[in-house]
């Protein structure tokens, strides 16, 4: 894919926001590149499960899980560490942003009530047949983040992970949330980060200088862009997020850093690739990412003031 094309029109910056001349095109680029590319993990290698089959989404969440295993260990179910199980029996839950229901699956048993959106028509169309599939409780939406159709004070608790930072205007869809939670409510974000390794080292250094990115005439931002998903991917510092969401009445409580062991080997995805980070300990790329902060995710929990 060409960057040029991918890159909507006036998004030159990792953290850029639209006017409102073209917030719409942004969002509607946003929305067409989701939709005919699901996340579904199955880019190298296809899902042999019928679509929509039980079996088809356990295949999805042993690659999404398996995978944040090596980043994010866990005792008793994935995401405990950020997602507190047993404080949800009395809260109302909205996921912004449920792509095929992995985290849907995880979260909707334990909370009051559970309401998952996503922007696109498959997304929808999939979490809705997991929920039949594996009769679990709650209601599956499409909706446009920036533009919540729920009332003030809906919800005591927001799960996003990887989402917001692709929308069109991610500053406003933290106001919708701050709208939609009741007073004390909390959101769990997970945005892009732009590290050291990330942005100068694996982009900088590999793809512009030693790949010749640079040589044709594409800036950083550019081949970051090119290199990551989503026709709109922001990277934040994490200084940077802090006043946002600052500015748009929160409170931070919790912020972490962490990364996918695969970052840790700046190499293009093969067989050697796969064969190298089996044999690395987890521990040793855990280091890189989270101790040292130089992973891709910047994870957040935060309060309504």
């Amino acid at each position: 894919m060409d960057t040029q094309q991918k890159l909507p029109s006036g998004f030159s910056t990792p953290t850029e926001l639209p006017d409102e001349r073209r917030q719409g095109e942004w969002q509607q680029q946003n929305r067409s590149w989701w939709e005919n590319n699901p996340m579904r993990y199955d880019w190298g290698d296809r899902i042999p499960a019928a679509e929509f089959s039980k079996e088809f989404y356990q295949e999805i969440d042993e690659r999404f899980f398996s995978d944040s295993w090596r980043y994010m260990p866990w005792r008793t179910r994935p995401f405990e560490d950020l997602v507190l199980f047993e404080e949800l029996a009395a809260k109302d839950v909205l996921e912004i942003g449920v792509g095929n229901g992995s985290h849907a699956q995880l979260i909707a048993p334990h909370c009051k009530s559970y309401t998952g959106i996503d922007l696109t028509e498959y997304a929808v169309k999939s979490t809705s047949k997991r929920f039949e599939v594996f009769d679990l409780k709650g209601t599956i939406r499409q909706m446009d983040a920036e533009k919540l159709d729920f009332p003030d004070a809906s919800f005591d608790f927001i799960w996003t992970w990887g989402v917001i930072h692709h929308s069109a205007n991610t500053g406003q869809i933290l106001a919708e949330m701050n709208r939609v939670l009741r007073p004390g409510g909390k959101a769990t974000i997970m945005v892009y980060h732009r590290s050291f390794l990330y942005h100068y080292i694996a982009t900088g250094l590999f793809r512009g200088i030693l790949q010749g990115g640079f040589f044709k005439g594409r800036s950083l931002h550019e081949l970051e862009q090119l290199h990551t998903d989503g026709a709109i991917a922001r990277f934040y510092r994490p200084a940077e997020w802090r006043a946002l969401i600052e500015s748009m009445g929160f409170v931070l409580e919790m912020e972490t850093i962490k990364g996918q062991k695969s970052e840790v080997f700046l190499l293009p995805a093969s067989k050697f690739k796969d064969w190298l980070m089996a044999r690395a300990p987890n521990a040793v790329s855990r280091f890189i990412t989270n101790a040292c902060r130089q992973g891709s995710f910047l994870i957040t929990t935060i309060r309504k003031a």
